[in-house]
């Protein structure tokens, strides 16, 4: 039996209803205990039981893509470990890479509270948090601090996103100077233009502006770290081609598809008990499943203009195997989770993995990557 599914996420979300976001800080120092395993005994123990029952290793699963060794497809996408404090325990959860962030250049709170909400009648969230994290120069000294080997046995992506305070005209630099912090201590690097929180962000995923963010952070990229673009959903398929062009012009690793959506089409939740208004009246973005089906729409357009030629790494609305196995066969060589990972709990992970390896089965493929894309072909 699944005890997270069974008992502890309907006593949290449904019982005593826990609020989203203090719940997510719990969770957040439970990791940062997890993380001294190297000199804490108990939390040595506990990693080791996780291991245990959460990882699954098969070598059909593993991938060596953009010069980094993926041990497995299923990953977690950026947002919910904000500031790194959980580099070095993710791969006990059985995750085959982790993002962190979205860090910003500068330290900041983030919008005013509430701003996290579940939408359980839809297996859905509705986020509004603006970007809260410790800045660049707070994750550059936790990442240099921190056990880099046990960090680095999974691939450690950095999402970076601009600093409210800094005016759109200046985001170019706000992007460069987190990139200089940061370069030396991430596997790849994520330019985050595509959340709805911040105002005017996603004006930054214009051709002419977004072109000249990659051309200084290429220019500053000596060590050719891989990296992408995360983009909306929302997006007009012409504004994708244009980023597709971009990605192809600079010389990127890949994009990733996508960010929440601010479309609130088809949601059955009618009101937000802890506002009292309806989910068209909030600010914010949804994520989970109402995002799944447009999320695999952009990541097979993606992968039919570029005919697999550039790398996606699929996101939004990944639940089960099946969910998994559409994303990877739309186009995505990777997938991430975290609405999901919430919802389902930590057996996830392994549940996908499991589910991914029969469908492999069925299909007579040896290897993940024999699967990428095969309905478009």
């Amino acid at each position: 039996m699944d005890i997270y599914k069974a008992l502890i996420s309907p006593f949290l979300f449904t019982l005593v209803k826990t609020d989203p976001e203090w719940l997510h800080q719990q969770t957040l120092r439970s990791f940062i205990w997890l993380s001294q395993a190297s000199y804490n005994p108990s939390a040595r123990w506990l990693r080791s039981r996780l291991q245990q029952s959460i990882c699954l290793y098969d070598t059909s699963l593993e991938q060596n893509l953009f010069g980094l060794k993926f041990l497995n497809p299923v990953g977690l996408a950026a947002g919910f470990d904000k500031d790194g404090v959980g580099a070095s325990v993710w791969p006990s959860f059985g995750f085959g890479f982790a993002e962190l962030g979205t860090v910003t250049y500068h330290t900041q709170p983030g919008n005013p509270p509430p701003r996290l909400f579940r939408l359980p009648l839809d297996k859905a969230a509705l986020n509004r948090m603006g970007f809260n994290n410790s800045g660049a120069y707070a994750m550059a000294a936790r990442l240099t601090s921190s056990n880099q080997e046990e960090s680095r046995s999974i691939p450690i992506g950095i999402n970076l996103g601009k600093s409210k305070i800094t005016p759109l005209a200046a985001a170019a630099q706000d992007y460069l100077e987190s990139f200089r912090l940061l370069k030396d201590l991430g596997d790849y690097f994520v330019v985050n233009v595509s959340s709805p929180n911040t105002p005017g962000l996603r004006a930054l995923q214009n051709a002419a502006v977004l072109g000249h963010i990659l051309d200084l952070l290429q220019t500053e990229n000596k060590l050719q770290k891989p990296l992408f673009v995360k983009i909306a959903p929302d997006l007009e398929w012409d504004a994708i081609t244009d980023i597709i062009n971009l990605a192809q012009t600079y010389k990127l690793a890949g994009l990733i598809a996508t960010n929440t959506t601010i479309s609130r089409e088809g949601l059955k939740t009618q009101i937000i008990e802890k506002t009292g208004k309806t989910p068209q009246e909030e600010a914010g973005g949804i994520s989970g499943a109402p995002l799944c089906d447009r999320s695999t729409e952009v990541i097979r357009f993606i992968y039919q203009q570029t005919q697999g030629q550039i790398p996606i790494i699929g996101v939004g609305g990944i639940f089960t195997p099946e969910d998994a196995w559409e994303k990877i066969t739309a186009g995505a060589s990777l997938i991430q989770v975290y609405t999901g990972w919430i919802y389902e709990g930590p057996m996830m992970v392994r549940r996908i993995l499991s589910g991914l390896l029969t469908k492999l089965e069925e299909n007579g493929l040896t290897s993940i990557s024999e699967a990428v894309g095969t309905v478009n072909s």
